[in-house]
């Protein structure tokens, strides 16, 4: 909590951009639970954010996008709370704010073991799992691999027919750290946030900059991105016909990142799936426009508990 702190402030050179939600939410909201994994001797002490209330519904379990973290929700996580819903917020192995100093393996293998450890160990009811952008491809892996644990999935501007990391896979070890170096870089990041975004102003680009890559300032980082960049990624376009759980897609229709025509695709690829399509919004719907991605997501979980 502490060091969660000192790297905000670090971050924004003493003076803090963010609103007074967010600090409470960096401060407060975010702890830690132990994981046991098969893949280490060592447990991991995994963030998350647990749920505030117990709900007769399933819980609802937010995941986030590549190199990014459970901060991604933190407009919309209020509002499925104030819904009533039981609602986690859990970072994925390697990125976020886990404790890594011991540098477990951080593959896809070792995200899926991780993610599916903690629901068996804290969760325990299946779950609606939400993913946006790669966060999409956690869900859908975990969701074929072990679907017990899912009753529903939520994708979000899915990234899910990427293969894997592709030639960045092939890169020597020491290139493929120089290229971590910059993907942290402010300047990255900003152009990252441009493309993520339909409209937005300078001060909110740098507000959501400076917020979405604290982890990046953790020690450990670097090397559990190389772990994951070098171990060949996420590649589930062969999973996608082997959804059996109903699934709502959510899409901004000005994506600039993945183009709403994957959503037809997906939309038409998955068994049994609906799509809600969100005007005037760009790849991060549950930053860009939390209210209607929070409604949309209630609807969907309260469907059937009438």
């Amino acid at each position: 909590m502490e060091e969660l702190t000192r790297l905000c402030i670090s971050n924004t050179n003493g003076r803090l951009h963010t609103s007074l939600f967010e600090l409470l939410f960096i401060c407060f909201l975010i702890g830690s639970v132990v994981v046991h994994v098969s893949f280490s001797e060592s447990s991991i002490m995994s963030s998350c954010v647990r749920p505030l209330l117990q709900s007769e519904t399933n819980p609802v379990v937010l995941l986030h996008g590549f190199d990014s973290s459970c901060l991604e929700w933190r407009y919309t996580y209020p509002l499925l709370e104030e819904a009533g819903l039981e609602t986690w917020a859990v970072d994925i192995l390697g990125w976020g704010f886990s404790d890594l100093e011991r540098l477990p393996s951080c593959d896809v293998t070792s995200k899926r073991d991780h993610l599916y450890q903690l629901w068996r160990s804290y969760i325990k009811k299946p779950m609606i799992l939400v993913g946006p952008s790669l966060g999409a491809a956690v869900a859908i892996d975990i969701a074929v691999n072990h679907p017990e644990s899912v009753q529903k999935l939520i994708l979000i501007d899915a990234g899910v027919y990427a293969e894997g990391t592709g030639n960045l896979a092939k890169l020597p070890r020491t290139v493929a750290y120089a290229g971590v170096s910059v993907l942290k870089s402010m300047p990255l990041r900003l152009y990252a946030n441009l493309l993520a975004f339909k409209k937005i102003s300078f001060d909110t680009i740098l507000d959501q900059t400076n917020v979405g890559r604290l982890h990046c300032l953790l020690p450990w980082w670097e090397d559990a991105t190389v772990d994951f960049m070098i171990s060949g990624g996420y590649n589930v376009s062969r999973l996608i016909d082997q959804v059996n759980q109903k699934t709502l897609i959510i899409w901004g229709e000005d994506d600039k990142i993945f183009s709403s025509e994957f959503a037809v695709r997906l939309h038409h690829q998955l068994p049994n799936a609906i799509i809600h399509q969100l005007s005037d919004c760009g790849h991060l719907p549950h930053v860009d426009r939390p209210n209607s991605v929070a409604k949309l997501i209630v609807d969907f979980v309260q469907a059937g508990h009438c």
